[in-house]
């Protein structure tokens, strides 16, 4: 049931980075300039100079995951201080769900980033850099079982469930032409239909991820002991669409499915807003307002400090 006092908050995850991300907080306050320290302590490499310089290396999978993330749970952290602002349920698109489980205390910090960071280099090194390739398929109203049924012959996967509107496909580069094809054919003869090739590095959330996911299980394993899974509750699993569950193997068994499996945002969306009365996107970019547009629901974005001074102060 929707409790209009109680308050979500989604973050955005890969291509959401951009140069100067989260300085404006960094800059002001104390507790945000802690928190990019404490996770550069914990991967030994400055996440801070990373995300304010001009480094390529941000778009580089195993850089940009743990930065993305930084940047994001010190913006909560400095919203918290600064406004009191606080949040009873939590989601996160794909790279976006680690920041949830970091905010709502499942995962410290300096955990989240040491899983991250190897979480993004082994999606590198699933596939060779040109191998892979990502296409959004824009339209009225689609349905995922189309998509699926449509490319069931080709090594090309449904990887998001955007939104009514928008779903993102996942696999070999060769046949993301043949796909396109195959869907103009099946989609164009109801709707308008248009196709985004997404400049990615590796074909995400598709079966080419599967051979990681053994490697990565382990990985996780290795930080159970600081995990809180009760706090798992307030969270939206890509994976299965609903909350997690308050267990511990539950939970690591859905980030490792999330790796080869689509992203049911649409269901993430559904279920948060079941419960929480007011949205909130917090992060670096707003990609996710658009979503919850398509169902007729609110989302109200902060990407910078300025623009949540002015919502905030203005109350």
């Amino acid at each position: 049931m929707v409790e209009q006092d109680k308050i979500g908050v989604v973050f955005p995850g890969q291509g959401s980075q951009i140069p100067g991300m989260g300085k404006d907080f960094f800059d002001k306050l104390p507790i945000c300039r802690q928190t990019y320290e404490e996770a550069s302590d914990a991967l030994g490499w400055d996440i801070a100079a990373m995300c304010f310089g001009e480094d390529g290396r941000l778009n580089l999978t195993q850089y940009t995951q743990p930065c993305i993330v930084t940047t994001e749970v010190a913006m909560m952290r400095g919203l918290k201080e600064l406004f009191g602002f606080e949040s009873h349920y939590f989601g996160g698109h794909s790279l976006g769900e680690y920041a949830a489980l970091v905010v709502a205390g499942v995962w410290p910090l300096k955990d989240a980033a040491a899983i991250l960071q190897e979480r993004g280099r082994l999606m590198q090194e699933a596939v060779p850099v040109g191998k892979g390739g990502m296409m959004a398929v824009i339209g009225e109203k689609l349905d995922a079982s189309i998509l699926s049924e449509t490319l069931r012959e080709l090594p090309v996967d449904v990887a998001n469930v955007n939104s009514l509107k928008q779903i993102v496909i996942s696999g070999d580069a060769e046949f993301m032409a043949e796909a396109e094809s195959r869907l103009s054919e099946r989609l164009g003869k109801d709707q308008s239909v248009r196709f985004v090739t997404l400049n990615v590095s590796a074909p995400f959330h598709s079966r080419f991820m599967s051979p990681i996911s053994g490697d990565f299980e382990e990985f996780l394993r290795q930080f159970t002991a600081s995990m809180v899974p009760e706090n798992a509750q307030k969270v939206t699993s890509n994976y299965t669409g609903g909350f997690h569950e308050a267990k511990t193997d539950t939970v690591i068994y859905n980030l490792v499915q999330q790796l080869n499996h689509a992203v049911q945002w649409v269901d993430n969306m559904k279920a948060l807003s079941s419960c929480a009365g007011k949205i909130y996107e917090v992060g670096p970019g707003r990609p996710l307002r658009a979503f919850f547009q398509t169902l007729n629901m609110e989302c109200t974005s902060l990407t910078t400090l300025s623009a949540a001074e002015r919502l905030f102060i203005q109350k």
